[in-house]
C-alpha cells in the first residue's frame, strides 16, 4: 500500500467534498487552514518557547456548537463519519461552543498506529463502525481557536494554552498534549516518547498568535540511518529520463528480501548515471520472495508505478524518519553507496526499536463515564 501523510490521505483518498451539516454559530467558522511547522534539526533553546510532543496521526480541527460536532481535516474535508466513536467524547470534553486544534491518533500494541488510521478512510459505514469498536481512535488537543463568543486566534500561544487547559475536560478518548517551557525536558521527550510512536517535538513561540496556513512553529523529527539493498528502480518520466527512484530492501531472519521503501533524492545528472549503473543488473529476483513494491492503485492517483527488478548486489545508506509495519513511513534520503557492505548484512536487525511505552504514559485521559 502506498503511504502518504495523514493530511493527504484525509483529503484525497475518496475525493470527498466538505459538506457542513448546518451553519455553526461560532466566532471561528469552518474551514480553517491550520497553523503549520517548519522542519529544523535542533530544538531551539532560547527563552520564550513552549514545547510539545509531535503526534503522528491525522491533523484535525474540531468545531463544537451544542449538539453539533464537525471534525475537519487539514484541508477542510469532513472527517466525523470516519471516527464516530469520538463524537460523544468530544461533546463531553469540550465546552458548548468551541473550536479546538489537535490530532486524531490510534494507539496499537507497538505505539501509534498510522496504518490503522488509514483503514478508517473507507466508503463502507459497516467497516468504519467495526473498526471504531476494534481499534478506537483518540483526539489529542493542543490548541484552542475559539471558546464561547471569543475568537482566540489573535491571542498569544501561552494564553491560548491556558484557556485550553481551563476549558477542556479529558475523557476516555480526549486528552491534552503535554507541554513544557524546559528545552532539556523537551529533549528528553524527543528520545523517551519515540517508544510510543511519537514523531519528535514541536516548538511554539509563546507570544505568537495563531496564523492560519503559515509555518511559524518549529518541528524537530526523529532521523535514523540504515543500510539497504537496491532491489529495483522506477524510470523517470520527466524530460532527461533516467532513474526516478531506487527501491530499497531489507532481509528478514529467513534471508528473504522485503521492499521497505524508496529514495529519490537525485538531480538530473545523477538519475542518468544511475540508469547506466543499474542497466546491467536488470532482471534479478530481488523482491520475488518477499513483500514487493506496490503497483497502480487508487493511492497512486494515475502515476506510473511500474518498477524494474535488479540483482540485489548494490548497497546504499539512507536516512529515514520512521519505520512502521516493516516499511519506511516516508521517502528516505540517499546518503552514500556502501561498496564495503555485503548485501546479506542489510537486515531488519540493524533497526533496533526504541523501548516501548504506552500512550497513557504520555497523556492523561479522563475516567470512564
Amino acid at each position: 500500500m502506498q503511504r502518504y501523510s495523514g493530511d493527504i490521505v484525509a483529503v484525497n483518498l475518496l475525493d470527498t467534498i466538505a459538506v457542513w451539516a448546518a451553519p455553526l454559530m461560532l466566532p471561528v467558522q469552518p474551514p480553517v487552514a491550520p497553523m503549520l511547522a517548519k522542519l529544523q534539526p535542533d530544538i531551539p533553546h532560547q527563552p520564550g518557547w513552549l514545547y510539545e510532543p509531535k503526534w503522528d496521526g491525522f491533523r484535525a480541527i474540531v468545531f463544537r456548537d451544542g449538539d453539533s460536532v464537525e471534525i475537519a481535516s487539514r484541508n477542510g474535508q469532513t472527517l466525523q463519519r470516519y471516527f464516530p466513536e469520538l463524537l460523544d467524547e468530544l461533546k463531553a470534553a469540550l465546552p458548548e461552543r468551541a473550536v479546538v486544534d489537535g490530532e486524531i491518533v490510534i494507539a496499537g500494541p507497538r505505539g501509534l498506529d498510522f496504518d490503522a488510521l488509514l483503514q478508517r478512510i473507507h466508503p463502507a459505514v459497516s467497516r468504519v463502525t467495526m473498526l471504531a469498536e476494534k481499534t478506537p481512535a483518540s483526539f489529542i488537543a493542543f490548541d484552542m481557536l475559539a471558546a464561547g463568543d471569543d475568537d482566540l486566534r489573535g491571542w498569544p500561544t501561552a494564553e491560548r494554552r491556558a484557556r485550553l487547559e481551563r476549558e477542556v475536560r479529558p475523557t476516555m478518548r480526549v486528552a491534552l498534549t503535554p507541554h513544557t517551557r524546559d528545552a532539556a525536558e523537551a529533549a528528553e521527550w524527543f528520545t523517551r516518547y519515540e517508544g510510543a510512536g511519537l514523531d519528535g517535538v514541536i516548538a511554539k513561540p509563546e507570544a505568537l498568535p495563531y496564523v492560519e496556513n503559515e509555518r511559524l512553529w518549529v518541528k524537530i523529527k526523529h532521523g535514523r540511518t540504515c543500510d539497504c539493498v537496491v532491489g529495483g528502480y522506477r524510470r523517470a518520466s520527466a524530460a532527461g529520463g533516467g532513474v526516478a527512484s531506487l527501491l530499497l530492501g531489507l532481509y528478514d531472519e529467513n534471508g528473504v528480501l522485503h521492499h521497505v521503501g524508496h529514495t529519490s533524492s537525485f538531480n538530473a545528472a545523477q538519475r542518468r548515471e544511475l540508469l547506466d549503473t543499474l542497466g546491467p543488473l536488470e532482471g534479478g529476483e530481488s523482491f520475488g520472495g518477499g513483500r514487493t513494491p506496490g503497483g497502480p492503485s487508487r493511492w497512486s492517483q494515475g502515476r506510473d508505478m511500474t518498477w524494474i527488478p535488479v540483482q540485489p548486489t548494490l548497497v546504499c545508506e539512507v536516512s529515514f524518519d520512521q519505520l512502521q509495519t516493516g516499511r519506511f513511513r516516508h521517502a528516505s534520503r540517499f546518503l552514500r553507496w556502501r561498496p564495503d557492505k555485503d548485501p546479506a548484512q542489510c537486515t531488519y536487525d540493524q533497526l533496533e526499536p526504541p523501548l516501548h511505552i504506552e500512550l497513557a504514559d504520555v497523556v492523561r485521559f479522563g475516567a470512564p463515564g
